[in-house]
């Protein structure tokens, strides 16, 4: 149970409307939103938690958690796009000048991008990890001070369209799911990235991640492939 006498009630900061969109998707009736507990800001507190939506940078909130799951349990909600609308916009008028789907297509495997962050802190039992699978737009402003790589095309903000699915990730079991059945014992991150259809880079960081965690260990290599194994 969360202790209300430490909570205190800020109000709502400036935000996304992603991040907006999905503190309203897991807002039930009767929670503080952005109340503070501990001295720091919390997006949704509800009488068995406290509800973190964090849409990217896990880095920036290693502190935070760290502190956090000492006293409450934290459910802490990361969405990846499994299909994203590009939507450009000119910066002075707002007329789209426009629309494309983006080539990218994220899956679950995503969620070990920002896990390898925080992998000391994924087994800490007071610790849910959340991937909302969702479909989104990007607005963009053709303003010439974005990145090049958009050619100077700077991204304004993201909107949510629709929550596919979710996958809570807790107990070791849970992490461990991501592993295909038929992967061989022990395993390499190549054989990861062939067997569960990913690109090798993203292979290595559920490794990283999970070896980090206490899940798996290295028991030696195979010319330059490290071996993995379920610790």
């Amino acid at each position: 149970m969360v202790d209300l006498g430490r909570i205190i009630v800020i109000g709502t900061r400036n935000e996304g409307s992603l991040h907006a969109s999905l503190k309203e998707y897991y807002r039930r009736p009767g929670d503080i939103v952005e109340g503070s507990a501990d001295g720091f800001v919390i997006d949704l507190i509800q009488p068995h938690r406290l509800v973190e939506v964090q849409t990217k940078n896990f880095s920036s909130i290693k502190k935070k958690l760290g502190q956090l799951v000492e006293n409450y349990k934290v459910h802490l909600v990361h969405p990846i796009s499994t299909k994203r609308q590009l939507l450009t916009m000119a910066p002075e008028t707002g007329e789209l000048l426009r629309s494309r789907k983006s080539p990218k297509k994220g899956d679950v495997y995503d969620l070990f991008s920002e896990l390898v962050r925080i992998p000391h802190l994924i087994m800490h039992p007071n610790l849910t990890v959340e991937a909302v699978l969702i479909t989104d737009k990007e607005i963009r402003c053709d303003d010439g001070k974005g990145s090049w790589r958009r050619r100077g095309v700077s991204i304004v903000d993201r909107v949510l369209v629709d929550v596919l699915e979710t996958k809570a990730f807790h107990s070791a079991k849970d992490f461990l799911s991501v592993l295909p059945n038929a992967l061989p014992e022990p395993f390499t991150n190549k054989e990861l990235a062939q067997m569960a259809k990913i690109p090798v880079t993203k292979a290595r960081k559920v490794t990283y991640t999970l070896k980090h965690a206490g899940l798996l260990e290295e028991v030696g290599k195979i010319r330059n492939e490290i071996l993995h194994t379920i610790a």
